[in-house]
């Protein structure tokens, strides 16, 4: 018995479709540069199946190839894990969550972890929370509102908000301002291999680093107000 089928009968609904879609020697790969649990496992192809088929009904993700989805959303999730200690950090905040990512892959490999999922869209909160649900993500909280409303609303303990181009630097780094609850947090920004800052943005920068995901290079930026 091969290793995908040992995985879906210890899942149990997970489609057998996933075999002739995602290879076992490409799974094994993601498995094992991730080092990630039977149970992680399990919650990953689960998670890649509920997104595919969300994807039929409504724009979830314009990455539907699953081969692309393991790549450039889970793994590209959980880069982040190459610059922070997250066993250490008591919440995690994702901006503009859409399909989950950042926020899913990081709680499901870090389940002490308080996750807050910011979507304002409905169809993909409503997703957002039925994936929580069936993945039994307990450490998530998925939150209706836009960014402005979440910062002048909210008072939860977040450490690091993260954001990959779901707003601007301009509009993201408005949770430094002296009035804002969450002015002490750490600001991390997936950015494209060609973006810039702005002069008022440079300041706040604490360190940028370059990487791969498959053939695409990546630009990652950590602001903190000093």
């Amino acid at each position: 018995m091969n290793f995908l089928l040992l995985l879906y009968q210890s899942w149990g609904k997970v489609s057998m479709v996933l075999s002739k879609i995602v290879s076992e020697k490409y799974w094994k790969a993601f498995v094992e540069k991730e080092k990630l649990s039977q149970e992680q496992q399990e919650k990953f192809l689960k998670y890649l199946q509920m997104l595919q088929k969300a994807n039929e009904r409504f724009n979830i993700t314009r990455i539907i190839s699953a081969h692309d989805v393991v790549a450039f959303h889970f793994q590209d999730s959980l880069v982040l894990r190459r610059f922070f200690d997250l066993s250490a950090v008591n919440g995690l905040a994702d901006i503009g969550s859409g399909g989950g990512f950042p926020g899913i892959p990081l709680a499901i490999v870090n389940p002490k972890v308080n996750f807050f999922l910011i979507e304002v869209t409905t169809k993909k909160v409503e997703f957002l929370r039925q994936v929580a649900k069936e993945l039994l993500l307990q450490n998530i909280e998925v939150v209706q509102c836009d960014w402005r409303t979440f910062l002048r609303t909210t008072k939860h303990s977040i450490d690091i908000f993260a954001a990959r181009a779901s707003l601007s630097v301009k509009e993201l780094i408005r949770a430094f301002s002296p009035q804002c609850f969450y002015n002490s947090s750490t600001l991390v920004y997936w950015a494209s291999k060609n973006w810039e800052p702005e002069r008022n943005e440079a300041p706040l920068i604490l360190k940028q680093d370059l990487y791969m995901i498959k053939n695409k290079q990546r630009k990652l930026f950590i602001f903190k107000k000093k």
